[in-house]
């Protein structure tokens, strides 16, 4: 469970990464409707690009890595002990 919920989290950030260099390369009247109309600010017509939306998918993207990262960290308090052949940590 922990490795899926990791990796959607990676699939996510990449995608908000993609999303970020979208808003930052193509001009704001060239995005596309679905994405226009769910976000506010939208002025039909505009050449200039949304540098503030990109940086947002930037922080998304951010913290889903962050996020992952997390997850997928060791839950005990004996990370780095050397285990037993019986599995448990030695002291």
């Amino acid at each position: 469970m922990k490795k899926l919920v990791t990796a959607g989290l990676v699939v996510l950030g990449i995608i908000f990464l993609a999303l970020a260099v979208y808003y930052w390369v193509t001009p704001a009247d060239k995005v596309p409707h679905i994405i226009s109309n769910t976000i506010s600010g939208y002025h039909p017509g505009d050449k200039a690009v949304n540098f503030k939306h990109g940086l947002a998918a930037i922080i998304l993207a951010a913290g889903c890595g962050i996020l992952a990262w997390f997850v997928s960290g060791s839950k005990s308090n004996d990370a780095g002990k050397p285990i037993s052949p019986t599995g448990t940590p030695k002291q």
